[in-house]
C-alpha cells in the first residue's frame, strides 16, 4: 500500500507541476518528495508552480556529480557549464593554480577542488549573496573565496602565477534579457545575466584581467553562446590570446579557450 500511496503522491505533484509548465515534472516531483514533506512540501510545490527555480527551493543544484549549495538570488549552475569544467581541468597542470572569476555559487571551482586535491583553487565574485554561497561550497574542499569586481579581490601575490583563469561571465545581450525564461529573469540577479550590448562586455573584462593574472603558459577559459562565440574569440585576439572555440553538442555548450602561444607540438 505504501508503494501505491507513493506513486499516487508522485502523480499528483507531477500533475500540478506539469500544469504550471514544468517540462520535467516527474523528475522534479521525485526530488521534492525525497527532500520535503507536510507543509514544507506544499509550500515548495506552490513556489515551484509560481516559477521559483527548483534549485532555490531545494537549496542545492547537481553539478558534475556534486550537490552544490545555491541560495535564493544566486545564479543557478547549468549542466552545460560542465564543458567549461572539462576544459579547465584539461589545461590545469599538476599542483596548478586555478582562479574562477564571476563565480556565483563557485560550482566550477568546487568541482575542481573536489576532484584535484593537488590544485590550489580561488573563486571571486562581486555579489555578497554569491560570495556567501561560494564559501559554503568551496571552503569545504580547501579553496579560497574573495570579494571583488572581476579580479580586484585576487591577492596581489597571485598575479602572474595563475595557470587557468575560468569564468562563466554573463553573456546574454541586454536586449535579450526579456526573452529569458521567467525563472531566470525573475529569480536570478541581472548582474549574473547581462553581458552588455553584444553579450561580450563582461567577457572582455575577464580576458583583460587574465592578461595580468596568468603565467606565461596559462590559459583563459570562458563560456559563450554558440551564436556569439566568434565575437568572444575576437575579444581574445584583441587582448593578445590565440583562441579556440570548443563545442559540445550533447551538453549544448560552447566555450572559448585562449592561449598566449601554441604548444610546441602544434
Amino acid at each position: 500500500m505504501a508503494d501505491v500511496a507513493d506513486a499516487g503522491a508522485r502523480a499528483e505533484v507531477a500533475a500540478r507541476l506539469r500544469s504550471a509548465g514544468s517540462v520535467f515534472a516527474e523528475e522534479e516531483a521525485d526530488l521534492l518528495l525525497a527532500e520535503l514533506d507536510g507543509d514544507e512540501l506544499e509550500l515548495a510545490i506552490q513556489d515551484r508552480v509560481h516559477g521559483e527555480p527548483l534549485e532555490h527551493i531545494l537549496g542545492w543544484a547537481e553539478f558534475a556529480g556534486l550537490r552544490v549549495a545555491v541560495h535564493p538570488g544566486v545564479f543557478v549552475p547549468r549542466r552545460r557549464t560542465e564543458l567549461l569544467l572539462e576544459q579547465a581541468l584539461a589545461h590545469l597542470p599538476r599542483h596548478g593554480l586555478l582562479v574562477e572569476l564571476c563565480c556565483g555559487s563557485a560550482a566550477l571551482a568546487t568541482a575542481v577542488a573536489a576532484g584535484r586535491a593537488d590544485a590550489s583553487v580561488l573563486a571571486s565574485d562581486l555579489d555578497r549573496a554569491a560570495v556567501d554561497c561560494a564559501r559554503e561550497n568551496l571552503e569545504r574542499y580547501g579553496g579560497q573565496v574573495v570579494t571583488g569586481d572581476i579580479a580586484s579581490g585576487v591577492p596581489e601575490q597571485l598575479w602572474g602565477r595563475v595557470d587557468v583563469v575560468v569564468a562563466n561571465a554573463p553573456y546574454v545581450p541586454t536586449r535579450q534579457l526579456g526573452l529569458m525564461p521567467a525563472e531566470a529573469r525573475l529569480h536570478e540577479p541581472v548582474l549574473a545575466l547581462d553581458g552588455g550590448p553584444d553579450g561580450t562586455r563582461v567577457q572582455d573584462r575577464v580576458v583583460a584581467a587574465a592578461v595580468e593574472l596568468l603565467s606565461p603558459t596559462g590559459v583563459v577559459v570562458v563560456e559563450a553562446s554558440r551564436s556569439e562565440a566568434e565575437q568572444t574569440a575576437a575579444r581574445m585576439v584583441w587582448r593578445g590570446f590565440i583562441p579556440d572555440v570548443v563545442l559540445d553538442d550533447d551538453l549544448d555548450a560552447t566555450c572559448v579557450v585562449g592561449r598566449r602561444s601554441l604548444p610546441p607540438d602544434e
